[in-house]
């Protein structure tokens, strides 16, 4: 199977685009705002997330999100750098920036948030955007099967 020779990702590698926009949690609740499941056989990368809240797309210094816990898991398990954090990383809307996150085989990722503050909420809508690349882990053998 051929190569990129710049990143070394499979020439037949897919992408994925998962999205949605739901009503904010209530306290001691979470939404999976984003999530796609790999292939089993199937190795990935996550290349871009996109974060929406009504608060910031009314004003855009409005970044902190108190209260909030915003997760990136693989398979239940938080991501490291994006173990658990209360603000505005990349914008829904900006080109924000890239990354580099390796998905092992088969995981379910997802986005999510959660409210941890009994105080009143502070936003109404908020919503999640997860952008990667899939390709076939020839470690289990031969060309992968019809999807």
């Amino acid at each position: 199977m051929s190569t990129c020779q710049i990143c070394g990702i499979p020439q037949d590698a897919g992408f994925f685009d998962e999205s949605s926009i739901h009503d904010a949690p209530a306290f001691g609740e979470e939404v999976v705002l984003a999530s796609y499941q790999l292939h089993r056989n199937y190795c990935g990368l996550l290349m871009y997330f996109a974060q929406f809240t009504d608060a910031y797309a009314a004003n855009p210094v409005q970044v902190q999100t108190p209260g909030y816990q915003w997760q990136i898991r693989c398979d239940g398990q938080p991501r490291d750098p994006y173990l658990t954090f209360s603000h505005i990383i990349n914008p829904w809307g900006l080109s924000g920036f890239p990354l580099s996150l390796r998905l092992e085989e088969g995981c379910l990722l997802e986005f999510a948030i959660r409210n941890v503050s009994d105080r009143e909420q502070t936003l109404k809508k908020v919503g999640g955007r997860l952008l990667g690349r899939t390709w076939y882990n020839t470690a289990y053998g031969g060309m992968p099967n019809g999807l």
